[in-house]
């Protein structure tokens, strides 16, 4: 007797479930296995371009992307292997993929809806429930293929091990081939949204073209009018917010690295333009007087400046908008910059007026001091991926590696977000790891210590020899804004130092634990982002 006319609820009326697989079914579960599988990594790496914006690109978001992923196929896993047995058709296995279809096709037109009703979570839980809604049914629903694959492709088969194995190697082959697509491909050339799109459409193509092609129900083409409901036409470019400010989106592009905007706010007579990368502010310009309006940048060039005024050259690493880079080439310092992402320089220059005189490198910070042979007077580390400073850069051994890139009476001046009064293990710790490298370490807070928490940008300067005292810039080098001058005057040059005693480690790339002791830190300045970026600005 049959398994099937013992099994509760089976059907029998398929011709191709009740007969010997034929070599053209074969090929197409081996095409279902394929696609499934690529499509499950399509999915799982898009998923922190989705929430990156509102919760950021960090350990939180992956550890909840991997976590959502892994629990939603182990579930799939489970109740696909436990209706196979009972409803092992293929039509019942298509009929699940085109659900999952559905599921994809969501993403985009609710994914504002759900992280905003998952943001007073907090970023953590926040991040982990947004990434369960949006991402959890269409992994699980794409999770039971594989049971019901193997579970087809074994009926009145001797061969289990080998097929199941193959199955298996199929599936893994896709994912590999998902995961390299969209990482090295789909992402910088369609977008987010429109990546989705495609997810969904070739899971409905590959579900209709099972019921037409071997179940002869035409009717299911109708099925591919779906996609249609993502058509719902271009992302607004403007939006006017409820003081009267203007914004208007410049320029939008996802790139290998994140994803990157320029806005305009503009209320007359004011023009205000924004960089972000992944939805942190990098940088904001004035665009009546090309006057950067965020205090860190000036405090980086002129105590750098103030330092070494002898300079006669630089190496930047994070060019931003690019408004440090220019003040050092008006003071006559030939500037060499470095970004890992050469589309943030293609927009500093196009949309900033950044002016490059000096080599410009699009390469990861620490492959190119390995391979560095110049030495420069100043060194800047301004790099942030999203919410902080890469720990990777602030390790012993990439401090060590700056050091030989700097000139014997060069300094080093890093921009760090840290914290000075509670929770100040990590920025304590980063001072104490430059002091092993560095015999003159000294900490400038960009604001003022005695008003608020504690927390904003600190500027770091490292040296060799004696300490130095500070030289005044000319009138004429000191260009500020005229909203921050005041303010900026005040406090450039006031330096703080850690009270003896507090606690400190050294950070290195064997134990590196910046992300897990910081990550109050990243929720802080997510949060503080999120409370003055518009969420449609976010979204858009």
């Amino acid at each position: 007797m049959d398994n099937h006319e013992v099994m509760p609820g089976a059907a029998v009326t398929e011709s191709v479930s009740t007969a010997t697989i034929n070599k053209p079914f074969a090929i197409f579960l081996g095409i279902t296995c394929v696609l499934c599988g690529a499509l499950i990594m399509v999915v799982e790496v898009l998923g922190s371009r989705v929430i990156g914006p509102f919760f950021g690109v960090s350990l939180f978001v992956w550890t909840s992307l991997i976590t959502v992923t892994l629990l939603a196929l182990a579930i799939g896993y489970a109740v696909g292997g436990y209706f196979s047995d009972r409803y092992f058709s293929p039509k019942y296995l298509y009929a699940v993929i085109l659900i999952a279809s559905v599921f994809v096709l969501w993403v985009p037109l609710v994914k504002g809806v759900v992280l905003k009703a998952c943001l007073p979570l907090g970023l953590r839980w926040g991040a982990f429930a947004s990434t369960l809604i949006l991402f959890g049914p269409s992994l699980f629903l794409l999770g039971c293929v594989s049971p019901y694959l193997a579970k087809i492709a074994t009926r009145q088969m001797q061969n289990l091990g080998t097929t199941v194995g193959g199955l298996y190697a199929l599936s893994t082959i896709g994912s590999t081939a998902g995961t390299v697509l969209t990482g090295f491909v789909l992402i910088a050339y369609l977008g987010v949204s429109n990546i989705f799109t495609l997810v969904g459409v070739l899971l409905i193509v590959l579900s209709v073209s099972y019921f037409v092609l071997f179940e002869k129900r035409y009717w299911t083409v109708v099925f591919l009018l779906m996609p249609l409901i993502n058509l719902t036409g271009a992302e607004p470019k403007e939006k006017t917010l409820a003081d009267g400010t203007k914004v208007s989106t410049v320029f939008h592009a996802e790139t290998y690295y994140g994803e990157i905007k320029v806005l305009d706010y503009s209320y007359e007579p004011h023009h205000i333009r924004e960089l972000l990368i992944d939805g942190m502010i990098q940088g904001g310009m004035d665009m009546n007087n090309h006057l950067s309006i965020f205090d860190y940048s000036y405090y980086l060039q002129y105590l750098t400046y103030m330092n070494n005024p002898k300079a006669g050259s630089c190496l930047v690493f994070g060019v931003g908008m690019g408004a440090i880079v220019n003040w050092y080439n008006q003071q006559g310092i030939n500037c060499d910059i470095v970004d890992i992402d050469p589309e943030v320089i293609k927009v500093a220059q196009q949309y900033f007026g950044l002016q490059t005189q000096g080599e410009v490198a699009a390469d990861d910070a620490r492959y190119f001091l390995e391979k560095n042979q110049k030495q420069y007077d100043i060194v800047v580390l301004d790099v942030f991926t999203g919410d902080i400073t890469p720990s990777h850069l602030l390790s012993l051994e990439a401090l060590q590696q700056v050091k030989r890139g700097l000139a014997s009476d060069g300094v080093l001046g890093v921009n760090i977000i840290g914290s000075l009064k509670q929770q100040n293990y990590m920025t304590a710790s980063v001072i104490h790891t430059l002091k092993q490298v560095f015999r003159q370490v000294e900490l400038y807070p960009a604001f003022d210590v005695q008003s608020g928490d504690g927390v904003g940008n600190l500027i770091l300067l490292a040296y060799e020899g004696e300490p130095r005292t500070l030289t005044q810039p000319r009138a004429d080098q000191i260009q500020i804004h005229p909203r921050i001058s005041a303010r900026i005057r005040h406090n450039l040059g006031k330096r703080y130092d850690f009270p003896a005693g507090t606690r400190a480690m050294v950070i290195s790339d064997e134990y590196n634990p910046i992300d897990f002791y910081d990550s109050w830190l990243r929720e802080l300045n997510r949060s503080r982002v999120i409370r003055v970026t518009d969420w449609d600005v976010l979204l858009g």
